[in-house]
């Protein structure tokens, strides 16, 4: 009698990829603070073995004040995630929602962090729901292709 397989999901190691923090003008420590914030949120999965995927989830945070920018905070948080055993029909759904779940509370201490460390108020980033995000690319995937067919 031959065992079935057991999926297998885990994440293996946590770290931050890639880090950084700008103020281009000190001139902004003068103005009254009334920040206008522009975040771009983005994830990327790559296979490292048949088993093993680096998946990252990056942010870029621009502050201006008063028309001008006063800090750009750019964070890549990754994780080793272990992936064996899972349907095919999964993993777009583990690369795009479950492990940024997994992610998204270090990526965002790591922004409040680094921009308090800058002497700017604390930031930090809305939670996200990446499973109604995801289901929400897959719907407006789907209406794109049926209106490529027509």
């Amino acid at each position: 009698m031959s065992e079935e397989q057991q999926a297998q999901l885990a994440l293996e190691r946590l770290y931050t990829k890639d880090i950084s923090f700008e103020v281009p003008g000190a001139a902004v420590f003068t103005k009254e603070w009334q920040p206008e914030l522009n975040i771009n949120l983005s994830s990327a999965a790559e296979k490292i073995d048949p088993t093993h995927y680096e998946i990252s989830l990056k942010v870029v945070v621009e502050a201006k004040n008063a028309g001008e920018t006063a800090f750009i905070v750019d964070v890549t948080q990754s994780g080793i995630f272990l992936v064996d055993g899972v349907e095919e029909d999964r993993l777009p759904y583990i690369f795009g929602a479950y492990c940024p779940n997994i992610l998204f509370p270090f990526l965002r201490e790591a922004v409040n962090d680094l921009v308090t460390k800058g002497s700017f108020p604390q930031l930090l980033l809305t939670p996200i729901n990446f499973d109604a995000e995801f289901e929400a690319n897959l719907q407006r995937a789907q209406e794109t292709a049926v209106e490529g067919q027509a």
